[in-house]
């Protein structure tokens, strides 16, 4: 029986989860509490070398829209089985950064798969297996767009992708929190660090205080 807390952590590129996740990490360390985190497309040896095929090989490049759904969704159903729901049957933390609603946003709404499709294939992936709170990292594409171009990373095959691609990413993530407004807490990306990580610890400690 499932026991534990899952996090996940969604949002366009550039928007400032891989920080949050690392200090969110370090508020359970600090208590006391377990914590594994992990990411997608990868986390698993497997889907490790799946994130490197979408993402970042060459052969990877001129994927099609559909390829790329059933890539996606492979790694995260591995991801599913090997490393979550054990975690959280025995009572841990995981904190994903990224899981089905990328997919949903991605490559349903951004890459114009049918929705219906893009559900059916999330949901074999997957099973009953959701996260308990998902936080959306809201960025301005403008801005993110400036945020890499400080980085000094090549951009991988995603990040390629034109402004057209990442205004639909975020029209479609606000849209799937309003109709998820349960599950969702939209956090404002441009915000300082340090007031995004009070934010996510207020909220955790408001909404899942008994599983923390």
């Amino acid at each position: 029986m499932r026991s534990g807390l899952f996090i996940t952590f969604e949002g366009s590129e550039a928007c400032g989860k891989t920080t949050q996740i690392q200090r969110l990490a370090a508020h359970f360390t600090a208590i006391g509490r377990e914590s594994i985190v992990t990411r997608e497309p990868g986390g698993t040896p497997a889907g490790e070398a799946i994130r490197d095929l979408v993402k970042h090989s060459k052969q990877g490049w001129n994927l099609t829209p559909e390829a790329e759904l059933l890539l996606f969704t492979a790694s995260r159903a591995q991801l599913t089985r090997e490393l979550i729901q054990p975690a959280l049957n025995a009572g841990r933390v995981i904190i994903s950064d990224r899981y089905l609603d990328s997919t949903t946003v991605y490559q349903g709404i951004a890459r114009k798969i049918d929705s219906q499709t893009v559900k059916r294939i999330n949901d074999f992936a997957v099973g009953d297996c959701l996260p308990d709170i998902t936080f959306l990292f809201d960025l301005d594409v403008a801005t993110a767009f400036e945020r890499l171009a400080q980085r000094n990373d090549v951009a991988d095959r995603i990040e390629s992708q034109p402004t057209a691609f990442f205004e639909a990413v975020r029209r479609g993530y606000l849209e799937l929190a309003q109709k998820e407004s349960q599950r969702f807490v939209i956090i404002d990306a441009a915000k300082s660090e340090d007031e995004i990580e009070a934010e996510i610890w207020a909220t955790l400690t408001a909404r899942c205080a008994d599983k923390i």
